[in-house]
C-alpha cells in the first residue's frame, strides 16, 4: 500500500501520453519540463516499470504504459464523479476544457465563459479554440460547442439554438454582377469559399424546395477563417455563405444582403461531449450554463433578404428599399 502512486502523478502521465511530449504537457499544466519529467520517473519508480520511450523528437507509451494509461484514466475519471457525487449536487467544481471554433469562440463562448466562472466560482475552465474539428478524447476536450449537425455517432451531443448558413454579399457586389437567381447562376459568380469545420471545401449543401441540393463554387479568395472571409463580402468580393449569428447585424444594417432566400444549410449550435464524461456534475452545469445563454434571439437574429432581382439595376433599389424579413424557425431542443 506505501506505493500507490499519488493522483497528481497519474495525471501528469497521463496528459504525456495524449501529449506525446513533456514540454506539451508542461505548457498545458503551467509547469517545467523537469517537473513533469520529475512526476513521471517518480511513478515509474512507483510502479516498477518503464512507462515511456523517450527520443529527443517523440514520447511513446511502452506495453506498461499504454496498460497504467488506460487503468489511470478510468481512476481519475471515477475519482471525478466520487467528488461531483459526494458534493451532493451543489456547486460546480474542478477542471473543465471546453472547445469551440475561431469565430464563435471568440465573439459569443468565450464572454460565457466569463459568466460561468462568476457563477461557478469552483470550476476551473481551460478553453481553446480551433478551425477544425478535433478529436475530443485525443485533445483532452471535456465540452465542444460546436456550429453544424455532422456530429459523429460516438459521441452526445445537445442541441442548444438553432441556426443556419444563408447565401449573402455586399450591395455593390449584386449592384455590378447581378443577383443570382437559381443555384446553377452561382457557378458564373464569385464564391467566397470558407473552409468550415463539419463541410468540404468548395461543396455548398444547401436545403432548398426540392430538397438538398450540393452545390460546387469557387472563386478568386478563400479562407478557412470565417471572419475574414465575411469582411471580404462585406468589401464586395463576392457570394458567401454564413451562420446567421454571424451575419445578422450586417443583413440588418445593409452592409450585406441575403440571396437565394428558398435555400440554407442547416448548422444548429451543439454542446458535444464524449459519452464518458456524460454522468459529470461538472459538465451537466456548463451545458445547462451554456443552453440558458445561448438562445435564437442572441445567436441568430432576424435576416434581412433580397426576394427578387434579376439585374444590378434591381439590385440596388432592392437593398435601398424596404427589404423582405424572414423569422427564425421555431425549433425544439434535443
Amino acid at each position: 500500500m506505501n506505493n500507490l502512486p499519488p493522483l497528481e502523478d497519474l495525471r501528469v502521465f497521463c496528459l504525456v501520453a495524449q501529449r506525446a511530449s513533456f514540454v506539451a504537457a508542461a505548457e498545458e499544466l503551467g509547469s517545467s519540463p523537469a517537473y513533469v519529467s520529475k512526476r513521471v520517473k517518480a511513478l515509474e519508480q512507483a510502479m516498477g516499470t518503464k512507462l515511456l520511450h523517450r527520443s529527443t523528437r517523440q514520447v511513446s507509451l511502452t506495453e506498461s504504459g499504454d496498460r497504467v494509461c488506460r487503468w489511470a484514466r478510468r481512476m481519475l475519471e471515477e475519482i471525478g464523479q466520487l467528488l461531483d457525487d459526494v458534493s451532493g449536487g451543489g456547486e460546480a467544481r474542478g477542471l473543465v476544457r471546453i472547445g469551440s471554433s475561431v469565430g464563435f469562440g471568440r465573439r459569443h463562448v468565450a464572454p460565457l465563459v466569463s459568466k460561468l466562472c462568476e457563477r461557478y466560482p469552483g470550476l476551473e475552465v481551460r478553453f481553446d479554440v480551433f478551425d477544425k474539428l478535433v478529436d475530443l478524447v485525443a485533445e483532452g476536450i471535456d465540452l465542444d460547442i460546436r456550429i453544424g449537425n455532422d456530429i459523429a455517432p460516438n459521441l452526445i451531443a445537445r442541441r442548444l439554438a438553432r441556426n443556419w448558413r444563408v447565401l449573402c454579399a455586399a450591395p455593390s457586389y449584386l449592384a455590378a454582377r447581378g443577383v443570382p437567381a437559381t443555384l446553377e447562376a452561382l457557378a458564373g459568380h464569385d464564391c467566397l469559399v470558407t473552409k468550415e469545420r463539419d463541410h468540404p471545401f468548395g461543396i455548398w449543401r444547401l436545403n432548398g424546395p426540392e430538397g438538398q441540393r450540393n452545390v460546387k463554387v469557387s472563386g478568386r479568395l478563400s479562407s478557412n477563417h470565417g471572419e475574414i472571409v465575411t469582411g471580404w463580402a462585406e468589401a464586395g468580393h463576392g457570394i458567401m455563405l454564413r451562420s446567421r449569428w454571424d451575419v445578422g447585424p450586417a443583413l440588418e444594417d445593409g452592409r450585406l444582403v441575403q440571396v437565394l432566400a428558398d435555400y440554407r444549410q442547416e448548422a444548429d449550435i451543439w454542446a458535444v461531449y464524449p459519452s464518458r464524461l456524460s454522468g459529470s456534475a461538472r459538465l451537466r452545469a456548463c451545458v445547462e450554463f451554456f443552453a440558458r445563454h445561448l438562445g435564437d434571439a442572441a445567436i441568430a437574429p432576424n435576416a434581412t433578404n433580397v426576394t427578387s432581382a434579376t439585374s444590378a439595376t434591381s439590385a440596388t433599389s432592392a437593398t435601398s428599399a424596404t427589404n423582405a424579413t424572414n423569422a427564425p424557425d421555431a425549433g425544439t431542443g434535443s
